[in-house]
């Protein structure tokens, strides 16, 4: 398992975890997304621009 924090956000990610490869989003403890990792598309919940930035930028340092 991993986890980041950035921008008020914290981004869970497990290795062995089931296909299509995603992040879990959540902000103040509360689940607000689960993003597929390939396209930053959202497979739950929302996903505001700021948010896709900073997954863009994580996948750009291959964080995620």
């Amino acid at each position: 398992m991993g986890k980041v924090k950035r921008g008020g956000y914290t981004i869970y990610f497990w290795i062995g975890d089931h296909d299509p490869k995603h992040v879990h989003v959540l902000e103040d403890g509360k689940l607000i997304a689960k993003v597929r990792v390939s396209d930053l598309s959202p497979l739950r919940g929302a996903v505001s621009n700021r948010l896709k930035k900073i997954l863009a930028t994580l996948k750009k340092e291959k964080k995620i």
